[in-house]
């Protein structure tokens, strides 16, 4: 049988050659029908799925709308730029491989912006502070918690843990930075840490600096928003420099995902005086981005919007509208080919032209700087400290030549945390060595005080010590760090009363008792909480008072000031470092002199201020602001609104400048506060046009009723003193509108609220008085688009209230409508900074009509002629206008504050008088009296009348004539 199957074989032997020629047209035959099968049968399912992996939408930024002043001029526009994007498109084998690419690449990005000088563009709310700890840049509030629940991913604030509602920012960096749910694995400790392998071959280094694990983590939060739509870009640069541009072109391959693309940055108008009113633009929050959304689905994530001022008011109309286009992508992210049928053009935004004059605006703002200067220069005197005992009123309050110093170190004109870098001058370094000598003896005496045996009592303590102690349970523990919570605390408690009150009780006292009855969140101090007893917690308080107080530049500040005041070190000092810190140039032909000792630190900063180079802003002292708002007549329209001081909006928008915001934020003359529509103060005597209404309407005086002013009006108590204390005798209503009679407007207070013969009401003096007020609009806001504070109409003190005082509080654009209100007999306009909205190819879309929003027609014109005449006479009778070439009318006010601080000074009026164009308004915060609000308006009506050169007008420097008058 065996033989059979050998010779079978045999019979059908083929040659090897056969053989293979057979297998491989099987194979062939295989390879075609595979083939087929791709090509054919499933080719279209196949070109569909790779089209798809390989084409995105891309987004077709639009550009802002310009804000143009009412003379055509630009004052905000777009400059073209370039962006930086990050966008997620790779794909990992590993959420570790995942994590330390995108790392990687952000690291490598940041290194090259930082190298040319650029930076992120971010909204994000944590920042590395001056002693190299990790902050928020935002007080407790909603902003805050809205940030953290974005971090913590909940949608709603409600939905954060306790554990996260009191994280710190170090807290949330560590999370970002970990590798929990929710963190991107920047840095991994133990034995999940990364290998130096796996660190070099990403390029990233084995150790990261505080500054770069946050930078990483914000372009990885930034990225992770745009996570449910992996291949949307996010923005995490922009205004990028060209150098790092060509770098990051020269890298293009190593950066996957990132792309630099076309962009623009707004550019504003180089004038601190519009920085208020313009506003500035940012990256939309996670709060703006939900409003907006609900009146404009299409904001993306990454939108810039406007964050203040005009540009906040009127976002929805100078947003853009963005197009789109679909392209076609390899694996790195490059751009093959443009889908030119699905392109859809962005629409630019509309152009605003608003009311403002930038020449006026720009000319008021420097003429407020030189007044508030020349106050500020007339009372310097050469002394340590100032008697205020020795004074019978706030006319005569003098600022003494060491306040000045100190305010170089209080309003961090000087930073006193660079006097122990490593390249610190010698003068600096001289001075952090005292500084460090003085800290450690007041460490002593406050350990002591907080831990030592039977301490003083608070009023027993010297003036240094107490305002140590005062700083420790004021401003640190319970207003900064609010570890004494002020909600929980008893203010009814007796010895809450021996600590605030009566003094007689040491702070080693009040915190131990405060610590026993729960007023310390021990939770901001200790991890154990709730486990410590009352003497562990109040332990852990005072090791945190002591280590806290170490790297906090409030209280070392405060140690400066008594070192001063010790002559421990000089003014001169302090005055040679504002060139060591580049704030003054060496070159000033001033340097040497100073150094030498041939010139004084009082004539120095004398000479500093009066050429301001040193402006009243930086020292923060009083006065150190003030306002003016000048309104058309006819039309309510606002043609300008000064705030001084104002701030360079430039250093705001587009990437931001830290720094500057963080300083412009904690100065104590608080630019950021708009002292012509949110400062709000008692009117003084420029209200006293409403009593005169008042009093005529409703029959209590006419055009011959004479009261005799002996000086004092005594039918109330206290009695109400007139400025002349002599008295101004028998006047009419002209006369005491002229003379500014405090006498004469009581008697009308007095007579409103006269129920029967013998009688007075207080509620019914003052209901007639909020009546009229009402009616010249004077108990709403102005209407102007920009933050305003709302006005309040007196409601205590009835008679004093018709002199302006009792509780009457407005703004200085709400005195402004006032004032043009009694200017075109009264016609009362909600005022407005909108003139028209342009499309981009120039038509009108919209324009902004005056409105009225009351008219007196029920007042007789004989009312208005009396204030007319007044408001005349008043100007004639102030030299301040004299030689103005032009009749105008007014007002003066001079607003009391208290005996600490000089009083406001007040003016309003109209020009010209027969034939109004104009009211303006004018505030000196501390100004101490109307006369120098009086200087400001007439050297505003000289500009713009054009009744002097504006070289003598604007000069540069601080007025040399100021006023004590307050005729009022």
């Amino acid at each position: 049988m065996g033989n059979k199957i050998k010779r079978f074989f045999k019979k059908i032997s083929i040659k090897r050659t056969t053989v293979l020629a057979l297998v491989f047209i099987f194979m062939g035959c295989i390879l075609v029908r595979r083939l087929f099968d791709l090509q054919i049968i499933q080719g279209e399912d196949y070109i569909n799925k790779f089209q798809t992996r390989t084409t995105k939408n891309r987004v077709l930024k639009s550009t802002r709308g310009n804000i143009l002043d009412r003379n055509g001029e630009i004052i905000a526009s777009n400059v073209l730029s370039y962006s930086l994007t990050f966008e997620d498109n790779g794909t990992y084998n590993t959420t570790r491989e995942k994590n330390l690419t995108l790392n990687g690449i952000a690291y490598q990005v940041l290194k090259i912006l930082k190298k040319n000088g650029d930076s992120l563009s971010n909204s994000f709310h944590i920042y590395i502070d001056e002693n190299g700890q990790y902050a928020f840049d935002v007080d407790e509030g909603f902003t805050l918690n809205r940030f953290k629940a974005d971090i913590y991913g909940h949608p709603l604030i409600d939905d954060l843990t306790e554990e996260e509602k009191n994280a710190t920012a170090a807290d949330m960096v560590a999370f970002l930075g970990g590798s929990k749910s929710g963190g991107f694995s920047i840095v991994l400790e133990g034995d999940n840490a990364y290998t130096e392998e796996e660190l070099s071959s990403h390029g990233l280094p084995s150790q990261l600096t505080k500054e770069e694990i946050l930078e990483i983590a914000i372009i990885r939060y930034e990225l992770n928003t745009n996570s449910y739509k992996k291949y949307m870009p996010v923005t995490i640069a922009t205004n990028v420099s060209e150098e790092s541009v060509a770098a990051i072109m020269e890298n293009k391959t190593s950066f996957q995902g990132i792309e630099v693309v076309d962009d623009s940055i707004r550019k504003y108008v180089d004038e601190e005086s519009m920085g208020p009113i313009l506003g500035y633009t940012g990256k939309a929050s996670a709060e703006e981005l939900e409003s907006l959304r609900k009146q404009n689905p299409d904001y993306s994530s990454d939108t810039i919007i406007g964050k203040a001022g005009l540009e906040q008011y009127m976002e929805l109309t100078l947003q853009g509208t963005d197009g789109h286009e679909t392209v076609s992508v390899d694996n790195l992210g490059k751009v093959l080919k443009i889908d030119e049928n699905t392109r859809v053009a962005p629409i630019a935004g509309n152009d605003v032209q608003i009311t403002i004059d930038t020449d006026w605006q720009s000319g008021i703002y420097e003429i407020l700087k030189q007044r508030v200067a020349g106050i500020l220069l007339s009372k310097i005197e050469a002394s340590k400290t100032f008697d205020f005992e020795g004074i019978k009123n706030a006319s005569q309050i003098r600022i003494p030549i060491y306040d000045v110093y100190n305010a170089l170190v209080e309003n961090s004109v000087i930073d006193i945390n660079k006097f122990q870098n490593e390249n610190a001058s010698d003068i600096e370094k001289n001075l952090y060595a005292k500084f460090q000598q003085k800290q450690q003896q007041v460490f002593d005496i406050i350990d002591s005080r907080l831990t030592g045996d039977n301490p003083p009592a608070y009023k027993d303590e010297d003036v240094q010590i107490q305002a140590y102690l005062s700083y420790i349970c004021n401003d640190m523990l319970r207003d900064t760090l609010k570890i004494i919570k002020s909600d929980a605390v008893n203010t009814s408690d007796d010895t809450y009363k021996a600590w605030v009150t009566d003094e007689s009780i040491s702070l080693k006292d009040y915190l131990t008792y405060a610590t026993s009855q729960n007023w310390i969140d021990i939770s901001k101090i200790s991890p154990e909480g709730e486990y410590l007893d009352s003497a562990e917690v109040y332990r852990s308080l005072t090791d945190y008072i002591i280590d806290y107080l170490k790297t906090d530049t409030g209280f070392s500040k405060l140690l400066y000031k008594y070192m001063l005041q010790e002559d421990t070190i000089s003014g001169q000092e302090l005055c040679l470092v504002l060139y060591e810190q580049g704030i003054l140039s060496k070159d000033d032909g001033m340097y040497e002199s100073l150094a030498s000792g041939s010139m004084g630190a009082y004539d120095f900063m004398v000479s500093k201020i009066s050429t301001l180079e040193i402006e009243p802003a930086q020292l923060a002292l009083e006065p150190c602001s003030a306002s003016a708002v000048l309104v058309d007549v006819h039309t309510g329209k606002v043609l300008a609104c000064v705030t001084y001081p104002g701030y360079d909006n430039n250093r705001l928008t587009n990437n931001m400048d830290t720094d500057y915001y963080t300083k412009l934020a904690l100065d104590e003359s608080s630019p950021f506060f708009n002292k012509a529509t949110q400062q709000t103060t008692a009117p003084g005597s420029t209200f006293k046009l409403v009593s005169t209404i008042a009093g005529m309407m409703e029959g209590v005086i006419d055009d011959s009723t004479y009261f005799d002013c002996t000086g004092s009006f005594d039918y109330v108590t206290p009695p109400i003193n007139c400025w002349n204390t002599y008295g101004h005798g028998a006047l009419d209503i002209r006369s005491a509108i002229e003379q500014s009679c405090n006498y004469y407007f009581s008697m009308i207070g007095f007579q409103l609220g006269k129920v029967g013969d013998n009688q007075f009401s207080e509620n019914q003096s003052l209901s007639k008085l909020k009546e009229y007020a009402s009616l010249l609009g004077l108990d709403q806001k102005s209407g102007i688009e920009l933050s305003e504070a709302t006005p309040q109409v007196s409601n205590q003190y009835a008679v004093p209230s018709y002199i302006g005082q009792g509780t009457n509080l407005y703004t200085t654009v709400g005195l402004a409508r006032y004032a043009a209100a009694l200017a075109n007999s009264g016609t009362v306009f909600q005022l407005s900074l909108l003139d028209n909205v342009k499309d981009a190819s120039g038509q009108t879309l919209q324009t902004y009509d005056p409105v009225v929003l009351n008219n007196l027609t029920e007042i007789p014109q004989n009312v208005w002629d009396d204030i007319h005449d007044g408001m005349y006479r008043v100007v004639q009778t102030h030299n301040q206008f004299n030689g103005l070439g032009m009749a105008v009318s007014g007002k003066t006010g001079t607003a009391e504050v208290d005996y600490y601080h000089p009083n406001h000074g007040l003016f309003i009026g109209y020009a010209p008088s027969t034939d109004p164009k104009y009211a303006i308004s004018v505030r000196i915060a501390n100004g101490y009296t109307s006369g120098n609000a009086c200087l400001i308006a007439n050297d505003i009506f000289k500009y713009i009348f054009e009744l002097a050169d504006k070289e003598s007008i604007i000069t540069g420097m601080a007025s040399s004539d100021t006023s004590d008058v307050s005729n009022d």
